[in-house]
């Protein structure tokens, strides 16, 4: 069944950046964003993935711009807002969308598995923030609607085994969005997040720990998980909305999932 429920052009004159954006919610709502008219731009390490997103995008009479960047690479990330500025004018949707996932105990003491998800979820969130922040704030000074979008995930407020350094880096996401809505909204940027349950993406892939990857096979074996398009679609109609109206922080979960 399709996710999709607007109609038209809705984001027809946006600038759209999406991070993670070579595969999963980051590739589905790249597309998206385009269908309803959004000139978009996508960041992700993997250049082949990206250029098959823009061919689709293109394909389907949208408008679109790879850019292989590593979000954790601050001088990287401040260099693809430099050339979106310059080839379509200020970004005025960012969907900060990078993430991993590694679960294991912490006893087993894999840090550099820690510091991986510390650099890509939290420091990587952060340079696209620095780096497209100013884009947004002009775009809402001249009256036009600036949304940022962070993608958290349940695991935020859930207590799960061995999820712990994860589930960190994501509780950070989620309470940094409500803190930068005191700063930001009365500038009129919306600032959003975005926490989905079980979603049928390849994150789940990076996980090695045996009781976690059973979690996860087990909920994908036993209920309807959610899609990316499911996602894509929730993005797309936060920022379609009014823009004295902010979707502040959005729970997405497979009606059937109980954790």
């Amino acid at each position: 069944m399709s996710a999709a429920l607007l109609t038209g052009t809705p984001l027809a004159g946006r600038v759209a950046v999406i991070s993670g954006a070579s595969s999963g919610m980051g590739a589905a709502t790249a597309q998206r964003l385009a269908e309803l008219g959004a000139t978009v731009v996508v960041l992700a390490r993997r250049k082949d993935k990206l250029d098959a997103v823009v061919k689709t995008i293109k394909a389907a009479g949208g408008t679109a711009l790879a850019l292989a960047v590593d979000v954790t690479d601050r001088a990287a990330v401040q260099s693809a807002a430099d050339q979106v500025s310059a080839r379509f004018g200020k970004a005025d949707l960012v969907f900060n969308n990078a993430g991993v996932q590694l679960i294991s105990g912490i006893e087993e003491l894999k840090v550099d598995d820690w510091q991986r998800q510390i650099d890509l979820n939290i420091s990587g969130l952060m340079n696209v923030i620095a780096a497209f922040l100013p884009h947004l704030t002009e775009s809402a000074a001249q009256a036009r609607p600036a949304d940022l979008i962070n993608t958290s995930s349940i695991a935020a407020t859930r207590i799960l085994e061995k999820f712990s350094i994860y589930s960190g880096t994501k509780a950070y996401i989620s309470h940094l969005t409500r803190l930068l809505r005191v700063e930001l909204g009365p500038k009129m940027v919306r600032v959003a997040t975005i926490e989905p349950g079980m979603v049928e993406t390849e994150l789940p892939d990076h996980v090695t720990d045996p009781d976690a990857s059973k979690l996860m096979a087990d909920l994908i074996h036993d209920i309807n998980c959610l899609q990316s398009d499911d996602i894509a679609e929730t993005v797309a109609f936060m920022a379609a909305v009014p823009r004295h109206v902010n979707l502040t922080e959005i729970t997405i979960m497979p009606t059937a999932q109980a954790i």
